[in-house]
């Protein structure tokens, strides 16, 4: 049975899917979700532009404004191009494209698939040899040189890679759960029953320790800027 689409749903179909995090949250989703509880203003997204405010306010009835120099200016859109003889085959770029528009492996150059790049830069930071740049693509700014197509298309990538890596996660835990299980039955001989047990309350104090790690070193990038 369908439902109903919320207004954070609604809000979410009207921002270009860039993923660029230019808005100050983790994506398109959390931004629309902030602005739906009141908690984020119509005026964050660089990507969307000045129309793309002008659309949020249509829907919101939140007066139209100007964008917020803070989260950056409205240009045109760019293109990321991997310097082939720089790039050492990190992966720190593919890791960080939140639409998987990188192709490569470890070790081999990487390249940018610019059908499928929706200008987020976000590969620029994290490479080690700055062998990343971005390129003007149109003199277009806004949703004058994003489509509605290209922006579904870069939200479906984006949701797909994000399940592909929970799944990875879950399987990555499940191997380090069932490790666990047979390293404390080999060590105290115990019933396997028992070292699952055992095994599981580890896997669960890790992820626990792991989100508190990462929510500290968020605190601390914020508080650097």
């Amino acid at each position: 049975m369908p439902t109903t689409p919320t207004l954070a749903d609604r809000i979410e179909d009207l921002l270009p899917q860039t993923q660029c995090t230019k808005c100050g949250y983790d994506g398109c989703r959390p931004y629309a979700q902030a602005i739906a509880t009141g908690s984020a203003a119509i005026n964050q997204c660089p990507p969307g532009g000045a129309e793309g405010i002008a659309r949020l306010a249509a829907l919101t009835g939140y007066p139209v404004i100007p964008l917020n120099p803070v989260n950056g200016l409205e240009r045109p859109r760019a293109l990321a191009y991997i310097d082939a003889a720089l790039c050492i085959g990190c992966t720190l770029c593919i890791q960080a494209c939140p639409v998987d528009a990188i192709v490569g492996a470890a070790k081999l150059m990487h390249s940018v698939v610019p059908s499928l790049c929706t200008g987020c830069d976000l590969c620029v930071e994290p490479c080690p040899v700055d062998c990343i740049v971005m390129y003007p693509d149109t003199e277009q700014t806004g949703w004058q040189a994003w489509s509605a197509a290209q922006a579904e298309a870069a939200r479906e990538r984006h949701d797909f890679r994000t399940l592909r890596l929970q799944r990875e996660r879950d399987e990555n835990d499940a191997r380090l759960a069932a490790k666990a299980v047979a390293k404390l039955a080999a060590v105290h001989a115990i019933d396997p029953a028992t070292a699952a047990d055992a095994a599981e309350k580890e896997r669960k104090r890790a992820i626990i320790a792991a989100a508190m790690e990462r929510a500290r070193l968020k605190k601390a990038a914020a508080g650097k800027e």
